[in-house]
């Protein structure tokens, strides 16, 4: 494992961190054995924006016998509110959050406290010019947190945060097809199949000058998103019509300006040596550029990655779930047994949508989110 310096807080971690989103739902052993296996193959960093309570208690007891190993990402604003994920800016339920989420990893100081999902620029304004910030300065002149960080999918936001000297640590999604994109406040307009007309070869402008910005400030640059929710991984739903490797999409990331790290999401430590085959890739394995020059093909709009932002349901339904078995099924004769023993598990499923809409407009890729909910629902028959 190589090891990179985060920007100028001089904090080295592992190229490869620990994206821990996939283990909603899951028994403590197998946090335990994924933690296990980062500590045994040299990663030393990770990320948790869930607020699901057992997520943040089964990492915090995992992390804690080797606690002074690990670097920690931890999100101001990410709350859990009538059993489903909130990102909120209410100040009466963001605290309580946090404190749950010191608490539940048993720390007295996280390393990184994230400032959570800002894409929009009037959030980004609201927060800077308020409560919020006042919160997490305190926080840091208390060392409850050593640096303060930020995460976005919104380029110019990444921007604002990284001329901010009060950011130390930018959170960004990374990979080849968003790269193409502009800011994504306005994601309709660049995920149109005409998006993809331009030449590959160079990154949007205002991504680079991220970077670059990113670099030249010292802001820690690191990377989500990296497989595009996964989409990437598969020739049915890349945009580029043929898969890349977890290992071409590990080094797309690590080859741009500024970037420390990339947060591979896993379930599995089978999963996670996929990614771990980067340590060892040939310059072959990690070229992408062959898979990538007859590309664009088709756009991402419409394609759920399972980020997880529709949320909240007033259904209470894990929209996210239910979107990625149902894509896992689809393409069968037969849905497989195994999609479909984790479709009846599911507390709420498709049926209990009441088709509102309300989480049509949270979507970042417009999903058409109550046709899909009346899709799965005739799949898997209820």
């Amino acid at each position: 494992m190589e090891y990179r310096k985060l920007g100028d807080t001089g904090i080295e971690v592992s190229e490869i961190a620990f994206g821990a989103e996939f283990l909603v739902e899951r028994p403590y052993e197998d946090t335990e054995v994924l933690i296990k296996a980062c500590e045994a193959n040299g990663i030393n960093f990770v990320d948790c924006w869930m607020s699901e309570p057992d997520v943040r208690s089964h990492l915090g007891k995992a992390i804690k016998p080797n606690r002074q190993n690990w670097v920690i990402q931890g999100h101001i604003g990410s709350t859990w509110q009538n059993n489903q994920y909130v990102r909120t800016r209410e100040m009466d339920k963001v605290i309580p959050a946090f404190e749950d989420f010191m608490e539940r990893f048993q720390m007295d100081t996280l390393d990184f406290g994230m400032i959570h999902y800002v894409d929009q620029l009037d959030d980004y304004n609201e927060i800077m010019n308020g409560p919020f910030i006042e919160y997490v300065r305190k926080l840091k002149d208390d060392g409850t947190i050593a640096h303060i960080g930020l995460s976005t999918h919104n380029p110019e936001i990444g921007l604002l945060a990284a001329e901010n000297p009060e950011i130390e640590l930018l959170m960004f999604s990374i990979n080849p097809a968003f790269d193409m994109f502009g800011v994504m406040d306005d994601i309709e307009e660049y995920r149109k199949e005409d998006a993809y007309d331009e030449e590959f070869s160079s990154l949007n402008p205002m991504r680079a000058q991220l970077y670059e910005t990113c670099e030249r400030n010292g802001t820690a640059l690191t990377v989500m998103k990296g497989f595009a929710g996964g989409n990437l991984l598969s020739d049915e739903t890349s945009p580029f019509g043929v898969a890349l490797t977890p290992v071409q999409c590990i080094h797309y990331a690590l080859e741009q300006k500024g970037v420390s790290s990339i947060f591979v999401g896993v379930k599995t430590v089978e999963e996670l040596e996929e990614s771990l085959k980067y340590c060892l890739a040939s310059d072959e394995e990690k070229d992408y550029a062959e898979v990538l020059k007859n590309a664009p093909k088709h756009s991402f709009k419409g394609q759920c990655t399972y980020c997880g932002h529709c949320a909240p349901c007033s259904s209470q339904i894990d929209i996210a779930m239910v979107n990625k078995l149902f894509d896992l099924a689809k393409n069968h004769d037969e849905v497989p047994a195994s999609v479909r023993e984790h479709y009846n598990n599911l507390k709420f499923n498709a049926t209990d949508c009441i088709a509102c809409g309300d989480c049509e407009p949270r979507c970042p890729f417009n999903v058409h989110i109550v046709d899909v909910m009346l899709d799965a629902h005739d799949l898997f028959g209820f």
